[in-house]
């Protein structure tokens, strides 16, 4: 029996892709081939977008409230298949177990903001403006969008989007990592059961000939991007070549200060979650460590002392906490990096490569690693690695920090841990940065706030979730009434 090649979803029908290219789909702890994705051709693609056009006037015009029991089924059924949802996502990605029923609780949180939409759509109206003059905005649904969405957080991450989208009354059309696609397939397979009109949602598998469609035609209105800064900066000048609304995150490099008078009891289980949760591959992952003062020293040997506890193994065992690089390719990558450093004199306090998992030999695994002795300068303190390596860079003082934060090029997330009420308001006020924690390790914003991003981490100007999504799916329509 051959391996499955996973099928697009459109227009509410499960459609084999005709494309001869397939990617495979491989369990990143076992090395075992789960499934393949086509990758498919513009004109498939252009199908799922005839789809979402042909739906679009129907469902705009269906009233808001019963737009948003669509989303509220929708996120029962998640809650009632939780288990086997984060399973899925466990064995394509490879994170651990704890850390799939996270990112479905942060899914389902999304979907449960979406159904406030049609409060948070209302207008506002203002009576005589001018004598006898009424004004109002009306904010209207544009027509189809699309999400292009990453290998890291394949559940969560579209739902930053559609859930929106859709309660907004547009259409939507997902197109899923072809790495890691067996989570959205299960998520449209439950959206199938539950009634939703054909055509508001739709997914398609593939690569830069469905990416490319989806900019190119006329008749989708917006797109949202997470990924590389590199990928995202080429698709965001293309939609905007296009006349097409975008939201573009891009990639990472999160500094974390730890002052002098941080409680470093507290300070290092935050900091050990947030550089090696999910081995290090998501864009709120700590990468530069930042030791003020006379913190360096006894920082080092706790958080040395706090890596050597972490379990690594297959994300599917109960107790593991760090899984598996999603990839062989990522893997190399983040080796190559550790190689580096090492090469341009950085100090290898914890050596995560060759780490042996018994039963799993052919898994992509690299344990933590701890670089110190680092310089700004070095490539592992500048570049996005992607993978479980922390830099532990010695400052002076608070000004130190933030120079270094601010030489570098990303703006996605920073967070300093202290006692300090003082420090600790300076360093929001100041730190160019779009998430900013206080005593947190990661600053994840929960579905009500923006997921914001500065700099090179993010390009456009509202974000996914919460009111920004709102904005970006609507148009304001203003009207000026005067009876005679």
């Amino acid at each position: 029996m051959g391996v499955e090649v996973v099928k697009n979803y459109i227009n509410g029908r499960w459609v084999e892709s005709k494309a001869k290219d397939t990617q495979d789909v491989i369990n990143p702890a076992t090395g075992e081939l789960l499934a393949k994705t086509p990758m498919s051709t513009r004109e498939e693609t252009l199908q799922a977008i005839e789809a979402g056009k042909a739906a679009f006037n129907r469902w705009r015009a269906t009233p808001a409230l019963t737009r948003v029991r669509h989303l509220n089924r929708i996120r029962d059924a998640f809650e009632e298949n939780f288990e086997e949802l984060s399973k899925i996502l466990t064995m394509e990605q490879g994170k651990a177990l704890d850390e799939s029923r996270g990112e479905y609780r942060r899914t389902i949180e999304n979907l449960e903001c979406a159904t406030s939409v049609p409060s948070l759509q209302m207008g506002y109206n203002t009576e005589d403006i001018a004598s006898g003059i009424d004004e109002m905005v009306i904010k209207q649904p544009l027509g189809v969008f699309f999400c292009v969405a990453p290998f890291n957080f394949p559940a969560m991450v579209p739902t930053w989007f559609w859930p929106f989208a859709i309660g907004c009354g547009n259409t939507y059309i997902v197109k899923p990592s072809p790495q890691v696609p067996l989570s959205q397939v299960k998520q449209f397979e439950i959206i199938h059961k539950l009634g939703l009109p054909r055509g508001v949602m739709n997914m398609v598998h593939g690569g830069l000939e469905a990416v490319n469609a989806l900019l190119e035609s006329p008749d989708t209105v917006g797109m949202s991007f997470v990924g590389s800064t590199r990928v995202g900066k080429l698709l965001y000048k293309k939609a905007g070549e296009q006349g097409k609304r975008a939201q573009v995150q891009g990639g990472a490099k999160n500094f974390l200060t730890v002052m002098p008078d941080a409680n470093l009891e507290r300070t290092v289980p935050a900091i050990m979650t947030s550089f090696f949760g999910c081995a290090g591959q998501r864009c709120l992952s700590g990468a530069v460590l930042l030791a003020v003062g006379e913190i360096y020293e006894p920082l080092k040997k706790a958080v040395v002392e706090g890596a050597k506890n972490i379990i690594v193994g297959n994300g599917l065992e109960e107790g593991v906490q760090m899984g598996p690089m999603a990839s062989k390719s990522g893997m190399d990558r983040v080796l190559g990096f550790i190689d580096k450093g090492v090469k341009e004199g950085a100090e290898l306090l914890m050596d995560g490569r060759g780490i042996q998992i018994p039963g799993y030999e052919k898994g992509f695994f690299i344990g933590p690693t701890i670089f110190s002795d680092v310089k700004p300068k070095m490539t592992i303190a500048r570049e996005e690695i992607f993978g479980p390596v922390m830099s532990i860079v010695h400052v002076k003082d608070l000004d130190e920090a933030i120079d270094v934060i601010h030489a570098n090029r990303y703006g996605n997330a920073s967070s300093v841990f202290t006692t300090s009420g003082k420090t600790a308001r300076n360093y929001q006020y100041r730190v160019k940065a779009g998430n900013i924690g206080i005593n947190i390790g990661v600053a994840a914003p929960i579905a009500t706030f923006p997921f914001s991003g500065m700099k090179d981490s993010f390009l456009g100007d509202l974000h996914g979730q919460g009111q920004d999504a709102v904005s970006f799916f609507t148009e304001n329509k203003v009207v000026i009434t005067r009876w005679f």
